[in-house]
């Protein structure tokens, strides 16, 4: 289902963009780099959070850790990750397959500014063994993102 809803959005916000589907699982952003062949960083994880009483997603580049501080100033508190069951209730995405396309129900999407190292990521598409090629600024475009910068530098 959460597959097919990504495939939904796509055909209807950017029918372009097709859906790469893999034999092997690509849950992990290790296994989705060498499943695509690109570096760890090109695979554009979204990470699923509760700021106060929203729930958020934050996309960025797969070699990034959050940094807390900035995380908090950018967000005006702090966060944390939601539980698996959280995740599927939120997103209707299994963990592996979350992206900020397709969505169960309307999240804030944030993109961090560590995408914009890359002309092309690889995001998931909302089951473990499917992914997009896509720009950052179009991943923004398509979900209404605000630019952010949370992360650790690397």
């Amino acid at each position: 289902m959460s597959l097919e809803s990504v495939r939904q959005f796509f055909a209807e916000h950017a029918p372009e963009i097709e859906i790469i589907e893999l034999a092997e699982s690509t849950a992990t952003v290790e296994l989705a780099a060498r499943a695509h062949g690109v570096t760890p960083g090109q695979i554009a994880k979204t990470l699923s959070l509760k700021v106060k009483d929203e729930v958020v997603l934050i996309v960025t580049r797969g070699d990034a850790r959050l940094d807390n501080r900035k995380l908090k100033a950018a967000l005006g508190a702090k966060a944390r990750m939601l539980s698996v069951d959280e995740v599927i209730n939120w997103t209707g995405h299994p963990v592996g397959g979350v992206c900020p396309f397709g969505l169960e129900n309307p999240l804030t999407v944030y993109c961090d500014v560590s995408l914009r190292n890359f002309d092309e990521v690889l995001p998931a598409a909302g089951a473990i063994h499917s992914a997009v090629r896509i720009s950052p600024q179009q991943i923004a475009d398509l979900t209404a993102a605000r630019w952010v910068d949370v992360c650790e530098a690397r």
